[in-house]
Parts: structure tokens; sequence; C-alpha cells
């Protein structure tokens, strides 16, 4: 069968590449063509457009580059419909995917009414499948109305989201597991060695977000939060895969801290603790059991921080918290985001051998209360592969439609 698979950064080419080698696995005729990265290039198929080409985050960047976006989209779509695929496999990236779905759709309603009995088969291509469901239970709920519409399977990743789907909105859904956390199992029971003679220090681990107005607002404070722990710790910093090294060192230029590129499992697999902004890699670090603190610096951080008591559908911003429904990890999001909180909360993770720091918590005051909650973030993640899970379930869905 055809694969046409759409990622748009570099968590979901991580993700759809594991994807694609299941499929590759269980198909044996599978042949993939995607807008995506390196690992899913690797994977074989055709690379149409890197995902850096797509990367835009905030208002202004969107506003700047609006020719481009749309007409990568345009490009997207007339593809699309020239290779005639059996499924569109939209990986995350909501503001532009949930646009091909609901293009596809279009498209498959006017093949439908002009639909011959010789071309009744074709009329019903390509379906579009969701992997990596978009996080509308956190904002625009109202996006349920256009999946309901414009996607056939949905396929999720995060256990809570089968009551938000099927529960409230009564759309039925797949949950399939964790990519995450199958990919740092496999990780740790592979390729991962903890010999390392570079490292002669416990290491304090800075994952600063995977664009660059991320790292410009969180990495600087986080330098800043560490800078007295330089003498006792091994300061290292995740770079993006997206993100080029010159872009780096006009925060690292002078500073105790060492980058190291496309290497994050492999830094968290050896790290005492870590500072982490939002997203993806704080239940990365769960999965490595590390303590952290998750940082995230927003423009006018009064009003953000209303509007995230407020008007969000949520209590928190990390996935390590929404899995566990309460605070396991602290969250210095908004209001709350300062050098003096990062330091603080640090502090409190770390091992509490270390000497205390008079009107500050004690070290390590919260650290094995984390270590144990993050066990049960890890039971209600299950064990289940799922890459594997969710391409059983996608051929077999294809092939039941063809019958």
């Amino acid at each position: 069968m055809k694969y046409y698979l759409i990622a748009g950064e570099a968590s979901g080419d991580l993700h759809a590449s594991h994807l694609m080698q299941s499929l590759k696995a269980q198909d044996e005729e599978a042949e993939f063509r995607f807008f995506g990265g390196d690992l899913m290039a690797a994977v074989g198929g055709t690379l149409v457009k890197h995902y850096r080409e797509l990367a835009y985050m905030g208002f202004v960047p969107v506003l700047l580059h609006l020719r481009t976006i749309l007409r990568n989209m345009e490009m997207c779509k007339q593809d699309i419909m020239q290779w005639k695929p059996d499924v569109v496999i939209l990986v995350d990236y909501p503001g532009f995917n949930l646009k091909i779905a609901k293009y596809v759709h279009s498209q498959r309603l006017i093949a439908i009414r002009n639909a011959t009995l010789c071309s009744a088969e074709n009329s019903q291509k390509p379906k579009v499948y969701y992997y990596i469901s978009p996080k509308i239970w956190a904002w625009k709920e109202y996006r349920i109305k256009n999946i309901k519409r414009d996607v056939d399977e949905l396929f999720s990743i995060l256990p809570f989201e089968v009551d938000f789907f099927e529960g409230k909105h009564h759309y039925p859904i797949h949950y399939v597991g964790n990519p995450t956390a199958h990919e740092v199992r496999e990780f740790l029971n592979g390729r991962w060695k903890k010999e390392d003679g570079r490292n002669k220090r416990p290491i304090i681990a800075l994952l600063a977000g995977s664009r660059k107005q991320e790292i410009k607002d969180n990495l600087p404070a986080m330098m800043e939060a560490t800078r007295h722990l330089a003498g006792k710790y091994d300061l290292v910093l995740a770079g993006a895969p997206s993100i080029e090294r010159a872009y780096y060192e006009q925060f690292l230029t002078g500073s105790s801290v060492r980058l190291v590129s496309d290497e994050t499992f492999a830094l968290l697999a050896k790290a005492t603790a870590a500072l982490v902004t939002s997203g993806t890699a704080t239940l990365e670090t769960c999965m490595f059991r590390v303590p952290q603190v998750v940082c995230y610096k927003t423009p006018l951080p009064r009003l953000i921080g209303f509007l995230k008591r407020h008007v969000l559908s949520v209590k928190y911003v990390s996935l390590v918290n929404l899995i566990a429904d309460r605070e396991v990890v602290r969250e210095l999001v908004a209001e709350t985001f300062s050098v003096d909180n990062i330091r603080r909360e640090l502090e409190a993770i770390l091992p509490s051998e270390d000497e205390s720091v008079t009107g500050h918590e004690p070290f390590g005051a919260k650290r094995q209360q984390m270590l144990e909650d993050y066990e049960e973030v890890h039971r209600r993640l299950g064990e289940s592969n799922a890459p594997d899970e969710a391409a059983r379930t996608m051929i077999k869905l294809l092939r039941d439609n063809k019958r």
C-alpha cells in the first residue's frame, strides 16, 4: 500500500520514522512519500519537503512566512492528489495537518459524487489517519468538529485522551500506547552504554526547546539559574536537530555550559537532574527517571498566567502532570518563571548530599517524591509498542476497507 505521511517538526519526524519502520515490517509492499525529516528519509521513500521549511512558531513568524506556508500547503495538496496514496497519515502538527485533512476529505467527496461503478473503490481513497492526535483538550476544542468530519481514524498516544474523545465527544479512537515511552525503553535496552569517561562529574541537563524562539526565551534563564553549580556539575545543553550550532554559540560563549547535538537520550540517560522547556521533552525526562523542573517563559506573563488559570481547559502544561492528573513536576510558567524560582526548584531535586542554601529548601527535598511519582506515570502509559500497534491497526483497517 501507499502511505503519505506529514510531520512538521523534529519530534514528529522521530515518531513517524518508527511508525514507517513498523508499517514496512508488516506490509512488504509499503511505499512512502512524505513531508518530514532525516529520520523518515533514512527509513526509505521520497522526502518531498523537509520540516525545517515548515516549522514556524508564534504569530509574527507565521505572518512573516505566510506566503511560504501557503505555498507549501498547496504543494502538499497537489502532491497527495497526484501520487494517489491509500492513506494520508498526519503526525501531530495540527495547524497544517487539519487543513490537509479538510482538503483530502473534500476531494474524496467530489470523487464519490463523480464515481462510476469501475472507479468506486478509488473514490474512497485516500483515507485520512491522524497519528498523535491534536491536543484540542488543551485549547481549540472546537476543532473536534473538523476532526469528526475530516479524519477517518484517530490514533491516540495519551491514555487520558480516550475519555476526552470517546466519553466527552463520542468520537471513537485507537489508544496505541505511547511512542516516547517505547523509544526510551528501546534505547535503554539496546543502544545506550552508561560507561563514558568524559563525564567525571554528575550532569544537569538543559533542554531549552526545539525552536529558536523557545531557546531565546528560556536558555538564558536556565544558564543563570545553574551558574552557581558549575563547580560541582557538568552543565550540558541538548541541541535540537533542527537548530544549527552557531545559533547556540551566541548564548554559550564565555559560559560553563557544554553543547551536545542530537544526543538528548544519551544525555538524559546520564543526567542527575534537568531543566526542561515544556513539550515532549518533559515526558522523555520522566521516562528516563530524571527529576526535572519545567520552565517556559511567555510574553505578558501576568496575562498569560490569568489565561492559563481561567481559559485553558487543562490545569497543567507538562505531559507528565497531565498523565498523572496532578502536579508531579514543578511548572514555572508565565508569572512564576524567574531565575530565582528555577534555582530554588532545581536545588530541591538535586541529590540530598549537597549542602542546603540559606533561605531555600534543602537540596533534594523534593527529589525522592518526584521519582516515586514518576512510577505512576510509567504505569499509566503501559508497555505497548506504540508504532507496531498503530501500524497493525492501520493496515487491518485499510485492508478491510478494500474488501
